[in-house]
């Protein structure tokens, strides 16, 4: 008996732990080869419309540097889940230097379709636990691009609070 609930406390203590880092996951073939690039030069391009009211293709997320403190801007394609939960795909991986600022921080600072917002608790969802929500998202065309060409495998889940 002591052997069981022994064993029982040592289960529920791991349960109880923080969970395990993210595995790392980085860029699939053509974001590394054939986008990375061009980063340089057409984020700053993008980045002049994203977040505006009725651009669609890029929102801004406006983390700091985990290490320099530094503030940064950074395109990023969000979706909305529902009133309160974004996903953004994780076309760099959750190595790219953004990511991880976001996980480190516990949040950043978002700004999509015209209006700010905090960021809170943001979570890795792999594409395979991501189903139904990615489903109703993402166009069918949209979900063979993410997957085929852009290779994205994992999301990044937040909830959002209206700013100000």
């Amino acid at each position: 008996m002591d052997t069981t609930s022994s064993s029982t406390s040592a289960t529920s203590s791991r349960d109880l732990s923080a969970p395990s880092p993210p595995k790392p996951v980085g860029p699939a073939w053509v974001p590394r080869v054939l986008m990375r690039p061009m980063i340089k030069k057409l984020n700053p391009i993008i980045n002049r419309r994203a977040g505006r009211a009725g651009f669609e293709l890029a929102a801004q997320i406006r983390h700091v540097g985990r290490r320099s403190g530094r503030a940064y801007v950074t395109p990023v394609t969000v979706r909305r889940l529902d009133s309160d939960t974004v996903m953004i795909g994780l076309t760099y991986g959750n190595q790219s230097d953004w990511a991880r600022n976001v996980m480190a921080a516990g949040g950043c600072e978002l700004r999509m379709d015209g209006r700010d917002y905090h960021a809170t608790s943001p979570r890795l969802v792999d594409l395979a636990d991501a189903g139904p929500a990615f489903r109703s998202v993402y166009t069918r065309f949209q979900r063979t691009v993410i997957r085929r060409v852009l290779g994205i495998s994992q999301f990044m889940q937040l909830t959002v609070t209206p700013a100000g």
